[in-house]
């Protein structure tokens, strides 16, 4: 059983003014993790720098002269995949191409760019254009389940924007793969295990279906994936897609993977709305044949990348690990809807 806990603390305080007040912080325990999270209500009260309206691109957005990722360098500063992959060298499918990343992550590193748009605003990329950049990272994950069956510990992911990690303007995602598990991948494998012997269904499926029936968190669908606000959030503004019953990309279809676009895309405008501009994504997969895990992608929000914006990860984050969040995530999903209608 899926346990979803919250618990309100109350600090108390005295004003400047003299007046004592009760300020509540509500603690919640991620279902999936065991991890908590705290909503400070009372921050939301702040005046949070540079996001009263979206910032303008960074002053180099028009600067092409140097960026390997645009038509012009191509071809001459991105690797090539070798022969024994894929024998072209670079992947193409539409305006998408993909090839190998210079500064590899793992055994099999990768970046896939969505077209030759230079600089694009968040909320404003093609649903074709991520979804025929989704399709070739599935493809390219095929190619090295065949080549190499061990690799099966796999991520597909995004920075949009330098303040989300990003060191290129030119979108792109990045997809690797390997024999060595993450952090996160070896917790959800035994996780997904363990629910799955406990219960005999899979835990995102049961999460998703508790969240729509629930309903306070649940934002819509495109498609077969399900869109709903993180319960306990270690982003800000967390959302997540679950595809229910699909548990590999070797069960994922052409339309699932422009269902899923669909879904990055309104959730993209959902934080534009909030004159953010920076967000990640990761979708991770574990290719082992084990069937207990379905496809989940996660998209929290980043700050914005302007002068003099304050970080998203403070000190509580990055040494207590528990994320400090300010929004409610049921009033996360409120405002997100309407990017579903």
């Amino acid at each position: 059983m899926l346990v979803f806990e919250k618990q309100t603390i109350h600090s108390h305080i005295l004003l400047p003014s003299g007046q004592l007040v009760e300020r509540p912080i509500e603690i919640r325990t991620n279902p999936i993790t065991g991890r908590t999270c705290r909503i400070t209500f009372s921050r939301k009260e702040e005046r949070e720098p540079g996001t009263v309206l979206l910032p303008d691109p960074p002053p180099f957005s028009e600067d092409r002269s140097s960026c390997p990722f645009c038509s012009a360098r191509l071809a001459t500063h991105t690797p090539r995949i070798p022969p024994a992959l894929h024998p072209d060298g670079r992947m193409t499918r539409g305006a998408s191409c993909l090839f190998p990343n210079l500064f590899p992550y793992g055994s099999y590193s990768a970046v896939s760019l969505f077209d030759d748009n230079h600089y694009v605003e968040i909320g404003t990329a093609s649903q074709d254009a991520y979804a025929d950049s989704f399709l070739n990272c599935c493809e390219y994950l095929l190619r090295i389940l065949s080549h190499d069956s061990d690799a099966i510990y796999m991520a597909i992911t995004q920075n949009h924007l330098p303040s989300a990690g990003g060191s290129l303007l030119h979108p792109h995602l990045q997809v690797q793969a390997d024999r060595i598990a993450s952090n996160h991948h070896r917790f959800l494998r035994r996780r997904g295990e363990e629910y799955f012997r406990e219960t005999r269904s899979r835990i995102f499926s049961d999460y998703a279906e508790h969240e729509k029936r629930d309903g306070s968190r649940y934002i819509g669908s495109t498609g077969a994936w399900e869109w709903m606000a993180a319960f306990a959030p270690e982003g800000f503004f967390e959302i997540w897609g679950i595809l229910s019953g699909i548990t590999s990309i070797r069960k994922m279809t052409p339309p699932h993977w422009l269902e899923l676009a669909d879904g990055v895309i309104r959730t993209q405008k959902f934080f534009r709305s909030l004159s953010r501009n920076g967000y990640n994504l990761g979708i991770l997969l574990i290719e082992d044949w084990s069937d207990n895990l379905d496809l989940r992608v996660v998209l929290v929000v980043r700050s914005n990348y302007a002068p003099w914006v304050r970080s998203d990860f403070t000190g509580f984050e990055v040494m207590l690990g528990d994320m400090a969040t300010f929004t409610p995530p049921e009033k996360t999903a409120e405002r997100a809807r309407p990017f579903w209608d």
